[in-house]
């Protein structure tokens, strides 16, 4: 009896030892400095768009202040929800983070239904630029002005076709409410991103969009697409040439499309604060500053770039813009 006993209180000698070792193991496992493991960044859409390319230009700088790989993973569809959700339920310890923007982190909460909170389910970490759109145009097109477009819309009503990165996001948002105001009627084409939208819009296969400058600046520079207009009350430093929606006849349709960075809720305020810091650092370089002036990117002061920042404006973004979108009843087709 007392050898069965004994036998009995041994194993559960070694089993507690055991648990104690894991635990100890996964102590010093959470112990280590961050980032011990390379680093996701998801990008809500297809490669090749606005988001995209600013994320790639991040990433590799990013990779350096931190010193470990940062890979760029695009996980698009259903305007950016699919990379959200994935976002709000992964491990919250730094590895995974996503950038975003006016359309994911606004818009999506007034227009879907999502299995996440587009603020609460989130943690801030850095706002990285203020872009704007522009209103552009297939180079066939008869008109060369924004009020040669709208004659020409309302000349073409329901047969002119207007592509977006899907339905609800910005660029869809943007041009519901440029028919509002101007009384035209156009056909929506869904892509997966602005990337493969515009691809299309160059080979003339839609007339036009509502589209982020960091996306379409390049293609009116070329000489790819026309641009009517600017959605800002200011030109663009980067193409002083495009008037803006006050000057080309249509005052007040301004969208601004600013990006920023967030990782998942409740990852440890450490980490935000050293995810931040390799950001800031970043957007301090000469190189990316250029970079994303050419983009029309304009990247906001040093202020506005804390985690608390983000926050503070996404709020505010989020009490401006959603009684909007409800009021003009814009839904996810």
């Amino acid at each position: 009896m007392r050898g069965l006993l004994w036998a009995g209180l041994r194993g559960v000698a070694i089993v507690v030892g055991a648990l104690m070792g894991c635990a100890a193991w996964s102590a010093q496992a959470n112990a280590q400095p961050f980032p011990s493991r390379p680093i996701t960044l998801i990008v809500p859409f297809a490669a090749g768009g606005p988001t995209d390319t600013l994320a790639r230009i991040l990433s590799e700088r990013i990779a350096a202040e931190l010193r470990t790989n940062v890979v760029v993973e695009n996980v698009a569809g259903a305007s950016g929800s699919i990379a959200g959700a994935r976002v709000a339920r992964a491990t919250p310890d730094g590895t995974t983070i996503t950038i975003g923007h006016w359309g994911t982190h606004v818009l999506n909460g007034a227009i879907l239904k999502l299995p996440y909170d587009v603020v609460s389910d989130f943690e801030p970490v850095a706002m990285i630029a203020m872009g704007t759109q522009l209103i552009v145009g297939r180079t066939s097109l008869e008109a060369n002005d924004l009020k040669g477009l709208i004659a020409w819309l309302k000349a073409n009503s329901g047969k002119a076709t207007a592509g977006t990165s899907g339905a609800g996001t910005g660029a869809h948002v943007a041009a519901v409410f440029f028919k509002d105001k101007t009384g035209t009627d156009f056909q929506f084409v869904p892509y997966r991103g602005a990337g493969p939208a515009m691809i299309d819009l160059v080979a003339g296969q839609i007339d036009i969009m509502f589209d982020q400058a960091a996306n379409s600046l390049a293609h009116v520079k070329s000489g790819a697409i026309k641009a009517f207009a600017v959605t800002s009350p200011t030109r663009l430093a980067s193409a002083p040439d495009i008037p803006t929606v006050d000057e080309a006849g249509l005052p007040g349709l301004y969208i601004s499309y600013w990006h920023g960075i967030w990782a998942p809720k409740n990852t440890p305020k450490e980490i935000v604060a050293k995810l931040n810091a390799a950001v800031v650092a970043v957007l301090a370089e000469a190189a990316v500053k250029r970079r994303f002036a050419e983009l029309g990117q304009e990247i906001p002061p040093p202020d506005q770039q804390t985690p608390a920042a983000l926050a503070a404006f996404q709020q505010a973004e989020t009490e401006k813009w959603w009684p909007i979108v409800k009021a003009a009843n814009i839904k996810a087709e």
